[in-house]
């Protein structure tokens, strides 16, 4: 007889009542994280456990009733997991199983359920959480990181958040000769964090640097504690129509951005600042509305602009499944205060797009796309205080000349020529030009 399972509290003998009959366990995987650790049990259907925690040594103990090994779990963490030394396995009172996860300190560990979907049967999860993870009350973001300035003039760079879409357990779309979306686009994420580091006045910071999961919410929260002045999420779009393709670029929708404003509303007293380090924990009900509605506004417009020009770029890595900016919900999209967008490379259900997404040279296509673009809004609107700031740049492009670039920047021909050690009025397309500080 089937009946719902509940969730479970750690250190309590709480029954989790689930499917009759034997389970079968056909698997373990483990997913390393920074900051937390995922166990994940491939189990045949949803089954009677309990979970607690004991010390002296530190470990979690599942006991799952009426359970089967279809081969032994016992293997050793994966290195560099700073949460997990060891799984072992045993029998218990005849046909029960009893499974062992050795920990290097005490933990706060999570479990659920999950159902079968197109890559993976019935799961058992458990997510092995520093001690004081669930207790706390949310932050809106975590500690920031140092940001590099020079020493000489205190200009920071600017600091530029990449998110590989999925991870770990969640491949995201898979194409139809198996690619998984959470590979190619850590490959592209990878591709382009090293051009962005080798940009001068630029920083990458990875949001996901390595096959684990990590929540969305997470993922926005990384992106504020390292006061990213831009995030760029990459992903690699699916459709049930193989024939449909093209890339894409998407800023967040206004109902997003309305649900989201609400969200904040509501937990502004829980946290510490939510808008660049603004706190709205002191602030009437009205105030805060205002605030959170003009951050709003300014970072959908940015958001817009960065889009646009990663969009304009992209042209030339191949076919735009639309031609213009898109707008969505998506959760990856809702900093209030960080300009944010989301890259769909290709329709990895396409099979000529999937094969194209595992070429390597069209990863570093679609990364030097994604950079120009980006190099391009961050060259037209940098930032006040950054290095790119007191050293804007541009590039030819068809059709401009000098003159027209002093024009737009509000400098003289002669500064433009003296910056650049220009001999003549001459210039090419795809010249880089700098535009001098005082301007």
């Amino acid at each position: 007889m089937r009946r719902r399972l509940t969730a479970l509290l750690v250190g309590f003998w709480i029954p989790l009542v689930g499917w009759a009959g034997d389970t079968e366990i056909n698997g373990v995987r483990v997913w390393p994280a920074p900051d937390h650790t995922r166990v994940v049990f491939d189990i045949s259907s949803p089954a009677e456990y309990r979970l607690f925690s004991l010390a002296n040594p530190d470990r979690v103990v599942i006991d799952i009733d009426a359970a089967r090994l279809i081969k032994p779990l016992d293997q050793s963490a994966s290195p560099g997991d700073s949460m997990l030394k060891h799984i072992r396995s045993a029998t218990r009172n005849g046909n029960n199983l009893r499974i062992v996860l050795d920990v290097t300190d005490k933990t706060h560990p999570k479990t659920f359920l999950l159902p079968p979907n197109q890559t993976y049967g019935h799961r058992l999860v458990v997510d092995l959480l520093p001690q004081g993870a669930g207790s706390a009350k949310p932050a809106a973001a975590p500690p920031a990181t140092t940001v590099k300035t020079t020493p000489a003039n205190s200009l920071r760079e600017v600091v530029i958040a990449i998110d590989a879409g999925h991870g770990g357990d969640d491949p995201g779309a898979l194409g139809r000769h198996g690619t998984a979306e959470k590979d190619v686009v850590l490959a592209i994420a990878r591709e382009l964090e090293q051009l962005i580091r080798a940009e001068r006045g630029m920083r990458p910071v990875m949001i996901r640097d390595g096959d684990y999961y990590s929540s969305l919410r997470k993922r926005t929260d990384k992106a504020r504690g390292n006061k990213a002045d831009l995030m760029v999420s990459i992903h690699a779009d699916a459709f049930k129509d193989v024939r449909v393709d093209g890339a894409s670029v998407f800023i967040l929708s206004e109902r997003g951005a309305t649900s989201e404003a609400a969200r904040m509303l509501a937990a502004k007293e829980n946290a510490a600042d939510l808008l660049g380090g603004v706190s709205l924990e002191d602030k009437d009900d009205l105030l805060a509305s205002v605030l959170v509605d003009l951050s709003q506004v300014a970072t959908i417009e940015a958001s817009y602009t960065a889009a646009n020009e990663v969009l304009r770029s992209m042209r030339s890595v191949g076919k735009l499944h639309k031609p213009q900016v898109e707008r969505a919900g998506f959760v990856v999209l809702k900093s209030p205060d960080v300009p944010s967008i989301l890259v769909e490379t290709a329709f990895i259900s396409n099979p000529n797009e999937e094969r194209r997404l595992k070429d390597r040279d069209y990863q570093r296509k679609m990364a030097q796309a994604i950079h120009q673009g980006v190099r391009s809004y961050f060259n037209k609107n940098p930032p006040p205080g950054t290095l790119l700031a007191s050293t804007r740049q541009h590039i030819i492009a068809q059709g401009e000349s000098l003159a027209a670039i002093a024009q737009r920047y509000r400098v003289s021909v002669d500064q433009l020529r003296l910056a650049n050690n220009l001999t003549s009025d001459h210039v090419r397309v795809g010249q880089r030009l700098l535009i001098p500080s005082d301007s």
